[in-house]
């Protein structure tokens, strides 16, 4: 589709600023593998210009412009976002699936919960007043004490290219609901509604350096964002390899983080089930935004007594999925992001046929489909748990499936994992979910469904997942520092 890309610079203190470096990064469209655009290359020299910004916010008039007003203050330029948001909705839309590949439909749907989930923490900003100086109960009358909820400070954000503007906001809107300024780095591989969203956060008058964007190399943006010893807290979603280095960075300053990882997933099919129904819930659970969610449900734990019928169902259902440029009508499987990530997932269906699983459909690119990083959805069966297939998460439109015969064996194989971020468990009898979903080591599960997501409920893992939550309450909970004040309020002398 034809759509021009804006081009744009780095965005700091509220106005857009040519890298000091003056290095760009091409924009590849990933369903014609053709450059439509660039974005900037920010290094350490622009991190430290933005966290300088960023300091000055925070800090200015004694912090009574932005982090020492009151929750409903800052309640109005969330609102005032969320608003713009869906005023420029169809320009967010059009820019998301052509920087990311992900089909038009589903991008409408990230820009709206982009725009609810400002709406969201303007609520939650507003909420955070009422809970300023909560008494705290103490056993002596002689003293006094209470709490305060104060931003904690300069935050570090990164987020990652499979939901570019939607991550980046689960990141933006509960910092600075909370009173934070931020730097926030997305990834360089979907960049473009990012650096669009400076232009709202001017539009709506957001004070300069609040909010500072800045494109580039996660070695050459990122990596100086994290050590920067002015950023009191990082934000990472990502890889665990990433988030390893960025734990043991942010370690060097004993600096918090909040890391949400990668994922390997588990679905449990129990013998109870409406087959047509689990199978539908399956395949979304794995090949929405074309198979790259750290939360994808790719591993299928299905019962012995009725997996044949299962996976034969699966595979029609699958045959259906319409692959195609993401912005053709009735799209459901776009490309994947770039050729680095189309490489790494055709070498795990190598692989795992290598070691003698059986690629029972797809596993190949779409005939059709000459030019772009297609892939076709893909059902692996035969699997062993020593395979490379159950242990690596793929981040791609991959499924692999495996059978079990009791409850304590369906618990053992879906717990067999690094990671820990979600699972999903399927039975009509909700006795035996309530017990799985206790059993499973994970931090989140869905019951009879997989992958829905509100901003009104926690989200992280555990595990090689990660650790701390974002959205609902907790989300702004990490962005705000506990004070405890406590007073002795009697005349009399200590003794």
């Amino acid at each position: 589709m034809a759509f021009p890309m804006p081009v744009r610079q780095l965005f700091i203190d509220g106005e857009w600023r040519e890298p000091l470096k003056k290095n760009r990064i091409p924009i590849i469209n990933p369903s014609t593998e053709e450059i439509i655009g660039d974005i900037p290359a920010a290094t350490a020299e622009d991190v430290e210009v933005a966290v300088v910004a960023a300091r000055k916010a925070f800090r200015r008039n004694k912090g009574r412009d932005w982090a020492a007003t009151s929750g409903a203050h800052r309640a109005k330029y969330l609102r005032a976002i969320a608003a713009k948001v869906k005023e420029r909705k169809d320009h967010f839309v059009k820019l998301e699936t052509l920087d990311s590949g992900k089909p038009f439909d589903e991008a409408v749907l990230d820009i709206d919960d982009v725009a609810s989930c400002f709406e969201y923490f303007a609520g939650q900003a507003e909420a955070l007043d009422a809970k300023q100086k909560a008494p705290v109960t103490l056993p002596m009358d002689r003293f006094k004490s209470h709490v305060l909820r104060q931003p904690i400070g300069v935050v570090g954000l990164i987020s990652p290219w499979n939901y570019p503007l939607l991550m980046a906001t689960w990141k933006i809107a509960p910092a600075l609901a909370a009173g934070c300024t931020a730097v926030l780095k997305p990834s360089e591989l979907a960049s473009v509604t990012c650096l669009e969203f400076g232009e709202v956060c001017n539009e709506v008058g957001l004070p300069p350096g609040v909010l500072n964007i800045l494109t580039g190399l996660g070695p050459d943006a990122g990596a100086p964002i994290v050590s920067h010893p002015d950023i009191d807290k990082v934000a990472f979603t990502g890889s665990s390899a990433t988030g390893s280095k960025i734990m043991a960075s942010a370690a060097q300053l004993v600096k918090p983080v909040t890391l949400e990882l990668g994922g390997k997933s588990p679905i449990i099919m129990f013998e109870d089930i409406d087959i047509d129904t689990a199978v539908e819930w399956t395949i979304f659970g794995v090949f929405w935004t074309n198979g790259q969610i750290c939360s994808a449900t790719s591993r299928l734990l299905v019962h012995e007594s009725i997996a044949t019928e299962f996976v034969d169902r699966m595979v029609k259902w699958t045959k259906n999925i319409k692959i195609s440029d993401p912005f053709e009508e009735g799209c459901r499987l776009g490309p994947v992001i770039s050729k680095g990530q189309y490489d790494k997932i055709m070498n795990f269906i190598s692989t795992a046929k290598s070691e003698g699983a059986t690629i029972l459909y797809g596993g190949s690119r779409p005939e059709h489909l000459k030019k772009g990083y297609f892939i076709e959805p893909t059902i692996i069966t035969d699997i062993s748990t020593s395979m490379q297939i159950w242990k690596e998460e793929v981040f791609g439109p991959v499924i692999c499936v495996k059978t079990f015969s009791t409850e304590d064996e369906a618990i053992e194989l879906a717990n067999d994992t690094q990671y820990g971020l979600a699972a999903a468990v399927f039975s009509k009898d909700l006795e035996r979910c309530e017990r799985v979903t206790k059993a499973l080591e994970v931090g989140a599960v869905w019951v009879n469904c997989s992958q829905p997501c509100f901003v009104q409920a926690p989200w992280g893992g555990i595990k090689r997942s990660g650790f701390g939550r974002e959205l609902g309450e907790w989300g702004i909970e990490n962005y705000l520092n506990i004070k405890q004040v406590t007073s002795d309020i009697s005349d009399e002398p200590w003794g």
